[in-house]
C-alpha cells in the first residue's frame, strides 16, 4: 500500500469565531492540524463512489451551490402562495455549521428571492431556531447578513418563546407560535445526520417539527420521556397535524454529504424528500460512521467552533464518533453508548443500571479539548473520557456555564495546545490521532492514523453497500430501489 499517496497536508480547519458560547477567537493559539505528524485524508480519494460535492471548490463554489438551490427551487409547486400572502422561512441552528456556514445561509437567501419572484409575494420572513443556546441563531443572523436580506424580517426563535397549541392524534403538542404566525411555511433543512445517536435516522427530514419549531414541552419528550427510536413520532404527529399540513407549502434541503454540499433538494411531499435523505445519511455518511468503528484507539481533538458534542470530522460529529463502538443506524440496538436517555441509566456512582448499556467508545483514550464552546450539557464526556482542556480561560468558561459545572470537575487544564498533546501522548501510549475541526472535504488526523484508516475504507464501503445499508433501509421502510432513482 502507497500510502503517501493518499496523505496530503493538512486541510485548513474552519476559524474561531466570535460567540458568546466560546472563548475569544483571539485565544485559540494554535490548531493541532497545524502539529507535527498531521496529515489529511481526502474522503473521495477513500471511498471513490462518493458524489461530486459543489462546495469545497475553487471560488464559485458559492455561486454554484446557489444555481443549485435556485434549479430546485424553480421545480417546485409554489402555486398556493399569493401576493397578498405572508410567508415564514424555517431554519434551524444547526445548518448554520454545515461547511463554513455560508452555503446554509445561501440556500435561504436562495428562497428568499426564487419565492418573491415566482410568487410576487413580498412578506416572507425568516424563523431559525435553536437548541439550547437562546441566542445562537441571532449571531447567525447577523454574521451572514440574513437580517438585511430578509429586510429586517429575520429573527431567532428560542423553546422558551410563546407557544401555541397543535392539536394531533395523539394529543395536544406545542409548537412556537412565531414560527406558525404567517399563511404559508417553508421548510428549510439539510441531509447533513448530525444528532444519528438521537434520531437514528428515523423521519430526520421530519424532526425539526418537534424540535426547533416546537416548545420546550414538547421537544423534551425527544430527549428525555421516550428516548431514541420511540420518541420520533412526535415531530411526525405535529407535521400532519391539521394545523400545520394547512401552512406547509414545501420543504427546501441543502444536500449535504460528509464530504461536501452535493445540491439542493426541493419537494411539496417532505416524506419522499425524507426518503431520499435516509438514503444519503445511510449510504454515504453510513460509510464514515462505521469506518470510525475501525479505530482501536486514538486521541480525540476538539477544535472547532460548536459546543462539545458537535464538533466536526469528516462530517460526523464527536457525539456520534463516542458512539462509534456500535452501530448507531442498527435499530435493533436500543440504546446508543451516549444519549441524555443513556445518562439516565448511570447510577449516581458512574456505574451503569443495566448491563445492557453501553459504554462510551474505548477506543477514545483521552480528548484534548483545545476549542470547543459552551451552551450544551457536556458533562458525561468528560466524566467517561479523560479530558484536556487547553487554557485557564477556556476552563474557566465552562466552570462558569450553568449547563457546565461539573466538566471542569473531571478534567485538567494545559498551557498550552502543545502541552496537552504531549501529555495526551505521554499518558495514552498511543500516537493515533483524530481531529474534529471541521475540515471540509477530508479528514485530519495523524499519519499513524491515517494508515489504518486507509487499509480499513475498502472492505468498510463494501460491508455498508452489501450487507449493513440493505439492513438499515429496510429497517427504515425505505425501498433499496431508492439508490438507482438517486443516480
Amino acid at each position: 500500500m502507497n500510502y503517501t499517496e493518499l496523505m496530503h497536508e493538512p486541510i485548513k480547519p474552519i476559524l474561531p469565531k466570535p460567540s458568546q458560547y466560546g472563548i475569544d477567537p483571539s485565544l485559540v493559539k494554535a490548531r493541532v492540524s497545524e502539529m507535527p505528524g498531521m496529515v489529511s485524508l481526502y474522503l473521495r480519494e477513500l471511498f471513490p463512489d462518493l458524489p461530486p460535492v459543489l462546495l469545497p471548490g475553487g471560488p464559485d463554489a458559492i455561486k454554484n451551490v446557489r444555481k443549485a438551490a435556485e434549479d430546485a427551487l424553480m421545480k417546485v409547486d409554489m402555486s398556493m402562495i399569493k401576493p397578498e400572502h405572508s410567508v415564514n422561512v424555517l431554519a434551524s441552528h444547526h445548518g448554520f455549521t454545515l461547511f463554513g456556514g455560508e452555503p446554509y445561509a445561501e440556500l435561504l437567501k436562495a428562497i428568499r428571492d426564487v419565492v418573491e419572484k415566482r410568487t410576487g409575494c413580498k412578506d416572507i420572513r425568516l424563523r431559525a431556531g435553536v437548541g439550547m443556546r437562546f441566542r445562537e441563531t441571532e449571531e447567525y443572523i447577523k454574521r451572514y447578513g440574513l437580517d438585511t436580506y430578509y429586510h429586517g424580517k429575520a429573527i431567532g426563535v428560542a423553546p422558551i418563546d410563546e407557544g401555541i397549541p397543535i392539536e394531533t392524534e395523539i394529543g395536544t403538542l406545542y409548537g412556537i407560535k412565531k414560527v406558525y404566525d404567517a399563511d404559508w411555511i417553508i421548510h428549510a433543512h439539510h441531509t447533513d445526520v448530525r444528532e444519528v445517536h438521537f434520531h437514528r435516522q428515523v423521519d430526520k427530514a421530519v424532526k425539526p417539527f418537534g424540535m426547533s419549531y416546537a416548545r420546550c414541552e414538547t421537544r423534551s419528550t425527544y430527549h428525555q420521556n421516550l428516548g431514541p427510536r420511540a420518541a420520533n413520532f412526535t415531530a411526525r404527529a405535529i407535521f400532519e397535524s391539521k394545523f400545520v399540513q394547512s401552512k406547509f407549502a414545501f420543504a427546501a434541503f441543502l444536500n449535504c454529504g460528509p464530504h461536501g454540499v452535493i445540491g439542493a433538494d426541493c419537494d411539496n411531499d417532505l416524506y419522499a424528500l425524507n426518503d431520499r435523505a435516509t438514503f444519503v445519511g445511510c449510504q454515504l455518511y453510513g460509510k464514515i460512521m462505521t469506518l470510525f468503528g475501525e479505530v482501536d484507539k486514538c486521541i480525540a481533538v476538539l477544535d472547532f467552533p460548536c459546543p462539545v458534542p458537535y464538533v466536526f470530522s469528516a462530517g460526523v460529529i464527536y457525539a456520534n464518533f463516542t458512539g462509534a463502538n456500535t452501530d448507531l443506524y442498527d435499530m435493533e440496538s436500543p440504546l446508543p453508548p451516549y444519549t441524555w436517555y443513556t445518562e439516565a441509566f448511570y447510577r449516581r456512582n458512574g456505574q451503569p443500571l443495566l448491563e445492557e448499556t453501553p459504554p462510551m467508545n474505548p477506543a477514545i483514550k483521552m480528548c484534548v479539548h483545545n476549542y470547543a464552546w459552551t451552551g450544551y450539557p457536556s458533562e458525561f464526556f468528560s466524566k467517561n473520557i479523560p479530558t484536556v482542556v487547553v487554557g485557564e480561560e477556556q476552563g474557566k468558561l465552562f466552570d462558569t456555564d450553568s449547563m457546565n459545572i461539573g466538566y471542569m470537575d473531571y478534567a485538567v487544564t494545559a498551557r498550552s495546545t502543545e502541552q496537552a498533546m504531549q501529555f495526551a501522548y505521554n499518558v495514552t501510549g498511543t500516537d493515533k490521532v483524530i481531529i474534529f475541526d471541521g475540515a471540509m472535504g477530508g479528514m485530519n488526523v495523524s499519519e499513524s492514523l491515517a494508515k489504518l484508516l486507509i487499509d480499513k475504507a475498502p472492505e468498510v464501503s463494501e460491508r455498508v453497500d452489501n450487507v449493513l445499508l440493505p439492513k438499515w433501509l429496510k429497517q427504515r421502510g425505505v425501498d433499496i430501489s431508492i439508490l438507482n432513482k438517486s443516480k
